[in-house]
């Protein structure tokens, strides 16, 4: 095959299972604040010591260290949103969404740098790696999806049975971009888990976004690959050379370029379309929403105005009572 050396069937039933495991997790969380609390802050407390006194130098590095917490702290983050007004009261704390968003997409770029520098070629961390040009073109479409992301200031949270954090102005597109560059990005720099955190995990944050859960996706990302980080640093052999449920990539230099250049035409197109929009309607990125005036925007607007509808009968039931 071009992109991996083989999929034996059980394998692919694997990856079945850890979309749907992914999904069906994220769909526990978005519907339970008890669930949350669980998952995202007293199981990381009870696994901490296991992963510090358990861990496996060669095939834990720093980047999982920094990932598994990055990933945890970002659900925290948007836990206070869901849960709380606190966000309301102190709308400087939206800023924390996109902060959380940029220093992860910064480590993964960083990381890029560092293997297409380094000039790999065999084992590292229990991966086998091959370096090239593929590693900074990709580390280019990263640092655009980083320097795209924008209209923060909307973001709201939805009432109702499902307590959801909405971000109106993180359009398909960008997702989509973010997506083939963080698949790029995990092919060549953790060729190891390709299969699995590259392609599942993307999907499984980006299918409900798209279907049925739409303006989630920050939300789904941070929580999806916080279930994948503390599995991944609990059982680290699980995925890894040698297993039964490794599926390697192929490590043809042209699967690398083909991957890296899809991810930077994206970027570059998303790159092309903001800025237009940009200088068309005078916007300011740091300030404004530039997707507003967009049936995709409205869609997922209009869930602000159903939650305040929400809000203003279950006060109105209060005050009746």
């Amino acid at each position: 095959m071009f992109f991996f050396e083989s999929i034996p069937w059980y394998n692919a039933i694997m990856w079945f299972v850890v979309f749907g495991l992914l999904i069906g997790l994220n769909e526990v969380v978005r519907s339970s604040k008890w669930g949350s609390v669980i998952i995202f802050m007293v199981l990381p407390v009870v696994l901490t010591p296991i992963w510090y006194f358990t861990s496996d130098p060669e095939l834990t590095s720093w980047f999982h260290w920094v990932k598994v917490y990055s990933a945890l702290a970002g659900s925290l983050i948007y836990m206070v949103i869901r849960f709380t007004n606190f966000h309301k009261k102190h709308p400087w704390y939206l800023i924390l969404v996109p902060a959380i968003l940029a220093i992860n997409i910064a480590e993964a770029v960083i990381r890029e740098f560092q293997v297409g520098i380094m000039g790999f070629e065999g084992i590292v961390d229990g991966m086998y790696y091959i370096s090239g040009g593929w590693n900074y073109v990709n580390a280019i479409a990263g640092i655009l999806n980083l320097l795209l992301i924008c209209g923060w200031v909307g973001i709201f949270a939805t009432s109702g049975k499902k307590k959801d954090m909405q971000w109106p102005d993180q359009t398909k597109l960008w997702i989509i971009a973010y997506g083939a560059w963080n698949i790029a990005y995990v092919y060549s720099c953790a060729p190891g888990n390709a299969f699995y955190s590259g392609v599942a995990l993307n999907i499984a944050a980006t299918v409900p976004a798209l279907l049925w859960a739409k303006g989630t996706w920050m939300q789904n990302r941070a929580q999806t690959l916080s279930f994948w980080m503390m599995w991944v640093m609990t059982f680290p052999h699980f995925f890894a050379v040698g297993s039964t449920f490794n599926v390697s990539v192929s490590y043809n230099p042209a699967a690398n370029w083909t991957i890296a250049l899809i991810s930077l035409a994206l970027n570059v197109v998303l790159a092309v379309w903001q800025v237009a929009r940009i200088i068309k309607y005078r916007l300011n990125p740091l300030k404004d929403e530039l997707w507003k005036d967009t049936k995709e925007y409205e869609e997922v607007n209009a869930l602000r105005k159903d939650s305040s509808k929400e809000q203003e009968i279950a006060v109105g039931k209060a005050l009746s009572v």
